[in-house]
């Protein structure tokens, strides 16, 4: 698919994107100390069938679930599983879909009861997501985007990991250009009006080699 997108592509986009928020925030009000990470995967399966669409990450690449959920450790990709949730628990779950053949892609990062360090990293996200938002414009590059990020991520005294990235969207789930959460201003892909871009701020507490 073409970087740059047409209106009626954008259009479709949004209506996955809208689709793809209710989902989200129905999984994150179920998140919880004594679900399984199964029941999870589970709610989520139903809650994008209910809507009309299709889990995106099913069977891709022969991913076995409908989300990932990474918890305390775990970076991303977490395969669900019987494990059970459990207070003090850092619990991120990225979630996907298809309608219409346009597909949407998301995250989120929950802590499960007061702790501080959880606190400190969902924070430092949050505020990392900001800055590459911040940076997206016309005329800006991929490197404007992860320098941004990468520059609020190292003041909280943490690393992002160099292997993994965010990428283009659209009638794949990924697609170019890879958008890394480090960069050098000016360097790399120029945006340009009407390209879809995801950006994924991941964040490591000691290296940024995984």
């Amino acid at each position: 698919m073409s970087l740059i997108k047409t209106e009626f592509e954008i259009e479709q986009l949004k209506i996955a994107a809208k689709l793809l928020a209710e989902v989200k925030k129905k999984i994150y009000d179920f998140v919880r100390p004594g679900i399984s990470l199964k029941e999870i995967d589970a709610i989520a399966f139903d809650e994008i069938i209910a809507r009309g669409a299709k889990p995106a990450f099913l069977n891709y690449h022969g991913f076995p679930a409908t989300i990932c959920i990474s918890v305390n450790e775990i970076l991303i990709h977490g395969i669900p599983n019987d494990y059970i949730l459990q207070e003090g628990d850092l619990v991120s779950v990225d979630l996907g879909l298809s309608h219409n053949g346009f597909f949407a892609d998301s995250a989120f990062s929950k802590s499960l009861g007061p702790n501080a360090e959880n606190e400190k990293l969902i924070k430092c996200a949050e505020e990392a997501s900001f800055a590459g938002f911040k940076a997206i414009k016309p005329g800006a590059t991929t490197g404007d985007i992860g320098f941004a990020i990468n520059q609020v991520i190292r003041s909280y005294g943490f690393f992002t990991p160099v292997e993994f990235c965010g990428h283009g969207i659209g009638k794949k789930l990924h697609e170019n250009p890879n958008i890394f959460n480090f960069g050098v201003p000016g360097r790399g892909k120029k945006l340009q009006n009407n390209m879809v871009i995801c950006i994924e701020p991941m964040i490591v507490q000691s290296s940024p080699r995984i």
